[in-house]
């Protein structure tokens, strides 16, 4: 059974983990194209009692570079580092090919804060003709946004990632997610001591805590709408149950306990309802479970194996994985029920599917000759774009933005978290230095 077959692989991979915990770091394994050329100065410190081990520049640097979309300058080309505009000489960095910079400073605040201090600029933006009044200096005519934003020591890392969020909206006009955070699952130990754990931190890996611990499996993490809770599925009790559990109270609770398998929870957009996996009826079948008064619907009626259930944007649809073609593949269904209809025809095998959040793409496994892949189906066109070259890729996760996946890959023998940009195909990676990490899940922007 296609279900049973995906938790052996998850299961054997999680057990060729190393020994220990670590903050994951960031290793870029892909080329890119298309980038936006863009210098970032390191920041000035001018705080009296010592450097801080938060480099906010490194920070903003490691963020923008993780969207695949900039190229930046190396610091050793730099013929200048300026902290202010007033300092830029704009003509060396045209000499340079820099479209953007970005110059900044951590400045003393009140009461023992700090002050990050920063300014974008466009290289190649022109005056307007004035009537032959006084002009302003050449660097307040090219800056683009230019920010003072208080904060304290422990903030610093996220103050950085405001910064890359204002930074990458105003040259995007797209939203940021750098304040997102993400879920995974990882494990240590040996075969016969194994220790599994969820665990939540930044989009960029720092910060995690361990939601749950456990000795036995746990899987399937997904994001409540306001990106508060997780629903999971836990073997702690030897057998598959789904849980909910909000993720700064740790307050849980158990939501599925049905005969047989429980799996692949999925949270409706508005947060009252699950999608799920249970065989409660015999079969593996898609239902829908109303959070608050338990009701169970069921959505799928087919004599073929139905799971990892995905809610469309408006909440209308459910895309899912079904074998009912012979092979594991991608179908679209409503939620009020009625005919399932196929959406992947290329490739050997699509599943893990997962919308977009503008509801036109979806994201997926795809399996071709080569392996398992990271891939995205254009809905209307039908037309799916490969994204990734691994041989063992799974657990697709759209950024909130829509702009990067997460997922899960296998490098040199241990589990990592790549990103992928959906518009050049440039990856990288969350390297958990020892251990073994997979199931990623992308949080929604908080509410």
């Amino acid at each position: 059974m296609y279900n049973m077959l995906r938790k052996i692989i998850f299961i054997s991979l999680v057990l060729i983990s190393s020994q220990a915990w670590a903050v994951l770091d960031i290793e870029i394994t892909g080329g890119v194209v298309g980038e936006q050329p863009i210098a970032i100065v390191p920041f000035s410190w001018e705080i009296p009692e010592g450097v801080a081990k938060t480099d906010v520049s490194r920070v903003l640097s490691a963020d923008l570079r993780r969207t695949g979309r900039f190229s930046q300058i190396p610091e050793k080309n730099f013929l200048e580092h300026p902290h202010h505009g007033g300092e830029v000489n704009f003509e060396k960095w045209r000499e340079l090919g820099v479209e953007n910079l970005v110059v900044g400073r951590v400045r003393p605040g009140r009461n023992g804060t700090y002050l990050v201090q920063f300014q974008l600029f466009d290289i190649f933006r022109h005056s307007k003709i004035s009537d032959g009044g006084p002009s302003d200096p050449e660097y307040k005519i090219k800056q683009v946004i230019g920010y003072s934003l208080p904060t304290t020591k422990k903030d610093l890392r996220r103050t950085a990632h405001y910064m890359s969020d204002l930074i990458y909206e105003a040259l995007t006009g797209q939203k940021g997610v750098f304040r997102t955070r993400i879920a995974y699952v990882t494990a240590k130990g040996t075969i016969n001591d194994r220790k599994y754990a969820l665990k939540v931190a930044d989009m960029d890996g720092y910060n995690p805590a361990t939601i749950l611990s456990s000795n036995q499996p746990v899987m399937s993490p997904s994001w409540s709408p306001d990106a508060r809770r997780l629903a999971y599925v836990s073997f702690e009790n030897k057998k598959a149950q789904i849980f909910i559990q909000d993720v700064d109270t740790g307050k849980r609770y158990l939501v599925a306990d049905q005969r047989g398998i429980n799996n692949a929870p999925s949270w409706s957009p508005d947060g009252k309802k699950l999608a799920l996996t249970l065989s409660r009826d015999g079969n593996l079948e898609i239902y829908t479970l109303d959070i608050s008064s338990k009701r169970l619907r069921r959505v799928t009626r087919n004599t073929a194996i139905d799971t990892e259930a995905n809610w469309s944007p408006d909440g209308q649809s459910i895309v899912f994985t079904s074998d009912r073609s012979g092979r594991p593949q991608v179908y679209r269904i409503r939620v009020a029920g009625g005919r399932a209809e196929r959406l992947t025809f290329q490739g050997k095998e699509n599943a893990r599917p997962g919308y977009s959040p503008d509801g036109k793409k979806i994201a997926l496994v795809h399996k071709n000759q080569e392996g398992y892949h990271i891939a995205m189906l254009d809905i209307e066109a039908g037309i799916i774009k490969v994204l990734t070259n691994g041989s063992l890729d799974e657990s697709p996760s759209f950024a909130p933005n829509g702009s990067m996946i997460l997922f899960a890959a296998s490098n040199r023998g241990r589990g990592v978290l790549s990103v992928v940009s959906v518009d050049n195909n440039a990856t990288q990676s969350l390297v958990l230095q020892q251990g073994d990490v997979r199931e990623p899940a992308w949080a929604p922007y908080r509410k």
